[in-house]
């Protein structure tokens, strides 16, 4: 037989009746059936889930292969053994309860033929539910982890040379219950010689599911921490301390941990509240530095910065005010080149330092009488900077006077 240009893994679990049109989206693919394979799992289904995938097994155009299993307890486990069946040069990930654009498997295997990458990405669409947007901006042939947004989308739904994953023994963790696609994705964007981004086709429609049974739905509090300390780790694992790493903690932190300390907390006992920030202690501990502060917002830099901390009783405070959906006053400073929100505790007895109010640019934007400091001023005060610290004659001989 032929090699497929790409085997469409399926796990499913109690996936009626969405599987119905998940299937139909298979089965109109322009690629054509002959250049696919699909290898559905099913992972001990009870609501005819099994019997559906069997039926659309005997009578699809491509070649479809149905494992029946007992309940895994998670998507891994049905993912896993779908890749280790696999024959075609590329993989993809599809969830049962979602669906494919017609024209995605075609359009996202010519990219990567076209430009010998290992990952694509297709744009997603949202259907009663949403969606990531960040990383959809424009098409591209060729990128990385540090030059877009796709960190920001770390779902199993790409497209994945199968090589690619084989050569380093990729597989999805069976021991984590949430946020496994998140560790495996990051290690291919981090692994791959080059990742595509289509942007200008939806090639994946995400949907909601009316019974709100999807699986990033579920699981307790434990179960993110745990996923998101896999996932510091595993940066951590593949790049020193620094700027690239800062860039990519980001991501756990605002995502993963940032919403364990919403508002939400504001209604959780004293017990839960006492156990999520011991749980974030050692993450902070670890991966808290000026370099993921500052590239959050302002809100969101003050609440990490005061979970790393431990400090609850003014983090409730934050969140109340939050809660409120109050807009923090702003204060101008430095000609309007700089500007703080008055958040809770700004200038305050709680001695927090203004570096938390301080808006970065892209935020301070929004706001009228900000002026933006223009790249000449900015390397002024640099090199200002630069002659204080090392203690540089001026013209005329003299020194900086100390500090």
């Amino acid at each position: 037989m032929t090699q497929p240009d790409v085997s469409v893994i399926i796990g499913a679990y109690e996936a009626m009746p969405y599987l119905v049109e998940c299937l139909a989206s298979v089965e109109a693919q322009t690629i054509g059936p002959g250049r696919l394979e699909v290898i559905a799992v099913d992972d001990g289904s009870t609501d005819g889930t099994g019997e559906c995938l069997e039926e659309f097994a005997a009578r699809a155009p491509m070649t479809v292969t149905v494992i029946r299993q007992e309940n895994s307890g998670g998507p891994s486990g049905p993912r896993n053994v779908g890749l280790g069946k696999a024959a075609g040069r590329y993989v993809f990930f599809l969830d049962a309860d979602d669906r494919l654009g017609p024209e995605a498997l075609e359009r996202m295997v010519a990219m990567a033929d076209r430009n010998q990458t290992d990952v694509v990405l297709g744009r997603v669409e949202g259907v009663n539910r949403s969606a990531p947007k960040s990383m959809w901006g424009r098409t591209l042939d060729r990128t990385d982890v540090f030059s877009s947004n796709i960190k920001f989308t770390l779902s199993a739904q790409k497209l994945f040379r199968r090589e690619f994953l084989e050569r380093h023994g990729m597989r999805f963790d069976e021991s984590l219950w949430t946020g496994e696609d998140a560790l495996f994705t990051m290690e291919a964007y981090l692994r791959a010689n080059g990742v595509s981004v289509i942007a200008d086709y939806t090639c994946y429609y995400l949907v909601g599911r009316e019974d709100g049974k999807h699986v990033t739905k579920t699981g307790g509090y434990v179960r993110r921490f745990d996923s998101a300390r896999a996932l510091m780790k595993l940066i951590a694992d593949f790049l020193p301390p620094g700027e690239r790493r800062d860039q990519l903690m980001v991501r756990p932190f605002l995502v993963t941990l940032l919403p364990q300390f919403g508002p939400k907390f504001l209604k959780e006992s004293e017990e839960v509240r006492r156990h999520k920030l011991e749980l974030a202690k050692p993450l902070t501990d670890g991966y808290w530095t000026e370099g993921v502060a500052r590239r959050l917002k302002v809100e969101e830099r003050l609440r990490l910065h005061l979970v790393a901390e431990g400090r609850a009783d003014l983090l409730l405070d934050v969140l109340k005010f939050l809660k409120a959906k109050k807009q923090a006053p702003a204060v101008l400073e430095d000609k309007g080149r700089r500007l703080y929100l008055v958040y809770p505790h700004f200038r305050g007895a709680a001695g927090l330092p203004d570096s938390l109010y301080l808006a970065e640019p892209r935020e301070a934007r929004a706001f009228e009488g900000y002026r933006e400091p223009s790249p000449t001023f900015l390397r002024r005060a640099v090199r200002k900077a630069r002659r204080i610290v090392r203690g540089v004659r001026r013209p005329g001989g003299k020194r900086p006077a100390a500090a």
